[in-house]
């Protein structure tokens, strides 16, 4: 189970029509409460789709009943007469459930530049909210309802020690890169908790978690993470204790996000160490990671350690103070750069697991940062060429 494993929560995944084939394409995630709690982290790009407007407004308050996801389209770049469809699809769903449409957040997920057919679609609405239910069953109808491009659906867990519950599933599998990803999540928690501490939480766990996956450099337009909070347990929880549960399912979906991320046969870790600042750290591993040459050499189990000590010299001296003299780098544990030079041979190095650890010191100072990402290959230009298709 997942989202409805928190108390208070109920879901549901279906076919509404929206894509082709008869797979599903339509969740709800419904909060009968008794709190509406809600918070959410939206993408950073300013290219942004009409759910990722409307529903920045609609939780502004702190408040939400109702999450309706859908696949197939991402009703981004459809001007005025989209935001009009997403505005139309929360007025329906509210009529629905007896809420206010401010109480429902919209999420889209697909091809950028299409309006989503609506007839189906509310359609689909209406006949989800009479199949809504709890359990393992309706957390994978959801899960599975909300993929695209993604092999598998994505979901996990956490339970506090205080009892409060923590479950999520997440979509995406590829433009992943921060400022999050091209990935819809939704967490369900039944901590008695205020829409600040919810958002505390919330920001605090995916900055260290899906702000730290960056699997192609590419940022969405539609990615959003939404968490909602019942109070079905009666349990109201520390921040720190909530923040912790939230980044544990957070740091598993990512986890599974870069998994799952299109064409790969690595998973990559990248952690760079001796910086000066956390920030600087985070710099030179997102240099890394962001590097279509290390990721090439990657896909062909290649530990080119030359082409990661480039990458790292690509950022700029007041992002990321460092003599080039003082680098180190080890790749799955085998040192073969210190000093700056060649150490061990590379040929010590085994490419075949599927996770690569790259670790680099830069003798700088003691701060630390790391990040995941994947490798570069055939089936992702392949994936990624045809999409639209």
């Amino acid at each position: 189970m997942s989202i409805t494993r928190p108390r208070g929560f109920r879901a549901v995944g279906l076919p509404a029509g929206i894509k082709a084939g008869g797979t599903a394409d339509l969740a709800l995630v419904v909060n009968d409460g008794p709190r509406d709690t809600a918070a959410a982290v939206f993408t950073r790009n300013r290219v942004q789709a009409a759910p990722v407007l409307w529903s920045r407004e609609a939780v502004a308050d702190g408040r939400a009943r109702t999450v309706v996801l859908n696949s197939g389209g991402a009703n981004a770049c459809t001007g005025p007469d989209g935001f009009a469809d997403t505005h139309r699809t929360a007025e329906h769903l509210a009529a629905a459930l007896e809420i206010s449409a401010q109480d429902v957040l919209v999420c889209s997920t697909g091809l950028i530049g299409e309006r989503l057919p609506m007839e189906p679609l509310l359609a689909g609405v209406t006949a989800a909210t009479q199949q809504l239910g709890s359990g393992p069953e309706a957390d994978e109808a959801a899960a599975r309802a909300i993929m695209t491009t993604d092999s598998v659906p994505k979901s996990a867990e956490a339970t506090t020690p205080s009892g409060v519950i923590v479950g999520g599933i997440a979509k995406g599998a590829g433009m992943l890169a921060p400022q999050l990803a091209t990935m819809l999540v939704v967490l369900t928690t039944d901590a008695d908790v205020d829409a600040a501490t919810a958002d505390a939480a919330l920001r605090a766990a995916t900055a260290t978690t899906f702000d730290r996956v960056d699997s192609d450099a590419c940022m969405s337009t539609n990615d959003t993470v939404i968490l909602l909070a019942s109070g079905a347990s009666g349990i109201s929880p520390s921040l720190e204790e909530l923040t912790e549960a939230v980044r544990a399912v957070s740091a598993d979906l990512a986890r599974q996000l870069v998994a799952d991320a299109e064409g790969a046969s690595h998973d990559v870790h990248v952690i760079v160490r001796s910086a000066s600042t956390e920030q600087a750290a985070l710099a030179v591993a997102r240099e890394i990671a962001r590097s279509n040459l290390v990721k090439a050499a990657i896909f062909g189990n290649d530990p080119n350690w030359g082409r990661i000590v480039a990458a790292a010299g690509c950022v700029p001296e007041e992002a990321a103070p460092f003599s080039a003299d003082d680098l180190s780098v080890t790749v799955n544990g085998i040192e073969v750069c210190r000093g700056g030079g060649a150490h061990r041979d590379r040929s010590e190095v085994d490419m075949t697991p599927r996770e690569t650890l790259i670790e680099v010191d830069l003798g700088a100072g003691d701060a630390t940062g790391d990040i995941w990402t994947n490798d570069l290959t055939h089936d992702y230009v392949e994936e990624n060429s045809a999409y639209s298709s």
